[in-house]
This record gives C-alpha cells, structure tokens and sequence, in this order.
C-alpha cells in the first residue's frame, strides 16, 4: 500500500473521528450509536499504520484479492447496521404506541372532569 493512500486512509479517518465527536458534543446521537463508529475509526487507523494486516487477514480467510474481502467485510457491516436500526425502530414504535394509548387516557380523563365539572 503506498505512503499516500495510507495517509488519505489516516486523515479520512481522522476527519470521521471529529464528525463523530461533534455530532455527540451537540447530543444528536447517544454514546452507544456513536460506538460502531468510533469502532470503524479506530480500525481505519490501525489499517493505515499497518496496511500488512489487511493482506494477512485476505490470505488468511481465503480471498483472492484484497479488495473482494474489504467489500464483503463492509457487506457485512451493513447488515448489522440494518438490523440494530431495525430492533432501534421497532422499539421507539412500540414506545410511540405505548405513550398514544396514555395520552388518549388522560385525555379521557380530562374530558370526563371537565364534563362532571360543567354539570355542577
């Protein structure tokens, strides 16, 4: 791997380190969203002070070329990403459901007050 695409891997890395620290300083994530991506920065970092890993690691498993394994690891990853924001989707709607129902309760109730109030 030569010195300038090592380095371009290293300064895009860094560039997603700070967007991942400002996107949490300004609270637009939580901490626990922001760790597979903090994960994904550290990994660029160790790839590009370490280019021979990612060569081991293809022979390793078995690809051809090194490129085949990157865009199946990154397949993979996509898909893990796609489900535990599926599982994050489908717990905020049973929690949107869940405050509906109360909100039509106390709304209920308010009503009920309001009318028995009218009456006297």
């Amino acid at each position: 791997m030569s010195f300038n695409l090592r380095l371009s891997i290293l300064i895009i890395a860094l560039i997603l380190a700070a967007v991942i620290l400002r996107v949490l300083h300004k609270d637009m994530i939580p901490v626990k969203y922001s760790l597979l991506w903090a994960i994904g920065v550290i990994l660029l970092i160790i790839l590009s002070i370490w280019p021979n890993i990612l060569v081991s690691l293809a022979s390793l498993i078995g690809f051809q070329t090194i490129s085949n394994m990157v865009t199946g690891v990154l397949f993979i990853i996509l898909l893990f990403i796609t489900i535990s924001l599926t599982v994050i989707v489908s717990g905020q709607k049973k929690k949107i459901t869940l405050l509906v129902q109360e909100v039509s309760i106390l709304k209920n109730r308010v009503d009920d007050l309001e009318n028995k109030k009218g009456e006297l």
